[in-house]
């Protein structure tokens, strides 16, 4: 895939632009840890349907850098998803993008609620991938859950931050290996995500974004009207769907139910099975043809 980007007011925006070149515009994120690779495979179903595809790296993933401030100034590396929504619609706003579709797994889907909640009149559906919405700030949830959530308590330590910042690949592959039945996935495959985990803005951007959600970490000042917003939101009105692997060890089923009742537009929960946390890497066939249907409901 040839890498693009813009300059934006906070970023060097790396993203990657497949597709009809007059196809409707499908913006899709990738979630952590992952990369934009974790859409290889359901991108052709999606281009022969007549869609063309944006596919934004994440801040701090892969090529995707902050445009620091002259005078020695250094931004904050946030990794908040209202400042990942901003950064979004700063990338559509540069493409000429007024509407379109989104599709988001793990930190992607977070952001896409975020976009809905705080520039709805931009997104025409919503696909969230692998994480429910819940509505204002972050609480712990159901002990199973905070089981499975270990890592992102590990990281609000400094023990656990040290071993992050000394190995994060090998802290990616834990997850890998526990999130989905086991054997779901081909080395060459990691191997490929991880090279987008080697930015030297991941780790703070990774940090600040789990620390930030439970209270071990400043929220960035620069985006407190955002987020005040999002906090204060408690429906979206976007047509969403969200396809949801019924094996995932880290955001568990249970955390779906009753997610419909944070929505006033269409929604729809889709569960697949035998599949885990990576829905269109595990069965990218079924994916993209609950995604299409989606689409279509959705013009």
């Amino acid at each position: 895939m040839a890498i693009q980007s813009v300059k934006t007011r906070v970023l060097r925006q790396a993203y990657e632009r497949t597709g009809p070149k007059k196809g409707e515009p499908l913006m899709l994120l990738h979630g952590w840890p992952d990369s934009p690779r974790t859409w290889d495979r359901i991108l052709p179903v999606l281009h022969k349907a007549g869609y063309q595809t944006i596919v934004p790296y994440i801040r701090g993933y892969g090529p995707c850098s902050f445009r620091d401030p002259l005078l020695g100034r250094k931004r904050r590396r946030t990794g908040q998803p209202v400042a990942f929504a901003q950064d979004m619609i700063d990338l559509a706003d540069r493409l000429g993008m007024k509407r379109f579709h989104f599709i988001g797994h793990d930190w992607g889907a977070r952001t896409g609620y975020a976009l809905a909640a705080l520039f709805p009149q931009r997104l025409k559906s919503l696909t969230a991938i692998s994480v429910p919405f819940a509505p204002g700030r972050a609480d712990a949830p159901k002990f199973p859950q905070d089981r499975a959530f270990w890592y992102q308590w590990l990281l609000c330590t400094k023990p656990g931050e040290k071993k992050f910042r000394e190995d994060p690949v090998s802290f990616g592959k834990a997850q890998w290996e526990t999130w989905s039945p086991s054997g779901w996935y081909k080395q060459g495959d990691f191997n490929e995500a991880a090279k987008s985990w080697r930015g030297k803005d991941f780790k703070d951007v990774v940090l600040h974004g789990y620390r930030s959600r439970w209270g071990h970490a400043e929220e960035d000042p620069a985006y407190a009207g955002l987020q005040t917003r999002f906090y204060a939101t408690k429906t979206l009105d976007t047509p969403t769907l969200l396809l949801h692997g019924h094996e995932d060890q880290c955001e568990l089923a249970a955390t779906t139910d009753g997610a419909e009742r944070y929505f006033t537009a269409p929604y729809s929960r889709v569960f697949l099975e035998r599949v885990g946390h990576f829905p269109q890497r595990e069965n990218p066939g079924l994916t993209a043809a609950v995604i299409l249907e989606h689409l279509k409901q959705n013009p």
